[in-house]
């Protein structure tokens, strides 16, 4: 399985997602450092989900970071987190 669709399926699990949007952006990184041939290294989350809307913005970003777990975190170099709220 590839990690966008990894992260995709650990949000959806976690939260009740009205809108999600997973990018990989790892293309657009090729020849940085942390850019794996292959790529899968570099991704854009975007989502509005009810539960994150009281939290701060530290707050969401740990609780998306929970939901995707630490073994899938690990596996990859960038996050970019995007909350509409």
């Amino acid at each position: 399985m590839e990690k966008a669709a990894e992260i995709r399926a650990a949000l959806e699990h976690s939260f009740d997602a009205q809108f999600l949007e997973v990018i990989d952006e790892s293309e657009a990184h090729r020849g940085h450092s942390g850019y794996p041939e292959g790529g899968q290294s570099h991704f854009r989350v975007r989502i509005q989900a009810p539960e994150l809307a009281p939290m701060s913005r530290i707050a969401r970003h740990r609780a998306i970071h929970a939901a995707i777990g630490p073994a899938l975190i690990a596996r990859i170099h960038a996050l970019a987190i995007e909350v509409e709220i």
